[in-house]
């Protein structure tokens, strides 16, 4: 099916937000959602900076360089919405933060990983801004925001395919016609009668595990070479229940006898050398899990079995005391930036 231009089916509406977009200042959900947009981005870019310094592979490089530039031109947008409207511009990551002369640390296939991962991230923040930005510039921006990283996700599901560097997601079969639910039985997970996962509770499973697989490789070339033992300590924690729920993630998939995507530890090198500040690391970590957060709440959104319910929700519960043990610890070290606020009344 060929794809359309949307405003081949959609009337236009013909009305001026000019005198809007003029006079009024930036909304909470504009001024929150350009502020994580460009702190998140900040993050990224350095990031990447440092893998294109250790990279062969030609698409890979392409790769790379894509997302790199589409960081930059998200936050030089975003200083013009900041500097039209008088709004301090946010306090991003430097060069102090990363050491582009430090030794590999991951192999070029993990960049892959880290790209979808952190496309994936940006896609979630940018599909809320969209319905909630009034101004219809911003609004704009956030659909352009989207547009690149679709476009960049598509290249990014292309290498790893062509390169063989993921499992497909699983293939069930289809169905001989409209099935409804009959009994309550539907939602057994522990014990009695369980159904076969339904092909949403597959899709967030098989999400899952590779987020969390992406996570745990990062996790890890960050505890080899993280300075801080406190931060050290709470970077094994990670691990451990980063591996943990992935496995029991895989056996509900196994179980089935449906593919799995693997870990990637082994894209991590044995480098013990830091290309990364401990606070950029810190807060990479507390974001990521943060993520996590949303993830799995999409995953409990259309669950229907009572054992993976259970399941997420002890999950939640451990990421929740991770990012909030994290930020005590950003905010000890006075690492931790406010979003803006409202008021304060009292």
């Amino acid at each position: 099916m060929d794809i359309i231009n949307p405003m081949d089916i959609l009337k236009p509406i013909n009305l001026s937000m000019k005198e809007f977009d003029e006079n009024q200042p930036l909304t909470t959900v504009e001024m929150g959602k350009l502020w994580v947009t460009y702190v998140g981005n900040s993050m990224s870019g350095h990031i990447i900076s440092y893998f294109l310094q250790h990279c062969e592979d030609e698409s890979i490089r392409t790769l790379l360089e894509n997302g790199l530039a589409a960081s930059k031109d998200f936050m030089q947008r975003i200083e013009g919405f900041f500097k039209k409207g008088n709004f301090p511009i946010p306090v991003g990551f430097s060069e102090d933060d990363i050491n582009l002369g430090a030794p590999r640390l991951y192999e070029d296939a993990f960049y892959v990983h880290y790209l979808k991962y952190a496309a994936k991230a940006g896609l979630s923040i940018y599909a809320v801004a969209v319905p909630l930005a009034m101004r219809e510039e911003i609004r704009e921006f956030f659909v352009y925001c989207n547009q690149c990283t679709s476009i960049l996700l598509g290249q990014i599901n292309n290498v790893l395919f062509e390169k063989k560097l993921i499992a497909k997601p699983p293939i069930i079969p289809i169905p001989d016609g409209v099935d409804f639910i009959k009994d309550q039985s539907y939602l057994n997970g522990f014990v009695g009668d369980v159904r076969p996962l339904h092909a949403l509770e597959i899709t967030h499973l098989y999400d899952n595990i590779e987020n969390n697989a992406t996570s745990k490789a990062l996790l890890l070339g960050f505890y080899q070479t993280v300075k801080d033992e406190k931060i050290k300590a709470l970077f094994k924690r990670g691990l451990n229940m980063t591996d943990k729920s992935v496995k029991q993630y895989m056996e509900k998939l196994q179980i089935e006898h449906l593919q799995t995507p693997s870990f990637i530890d082994h894209l991590v090198t044995t480098s013990t050398y830091s290309p990364f500040s401990d606070k950029i690391m810190l807060f990479h970590k507390v974001d990521m899990f943060s993520m996590k957060i949303r993830s799995f709440g999409n995953s409990l959104a259309v669950n229907g079995r009572r054992d993976l319910g259970m399941l997420y929700v002890k999950t939640l519960i451990n990421i929740g005391l991770f990012v909030d043990d994290g930020a005590n610890i950003l905010i000890e070290k006075g690492w931790m930036q406010s979003p803006p606020k409202a008021f304060d009344r009292v």
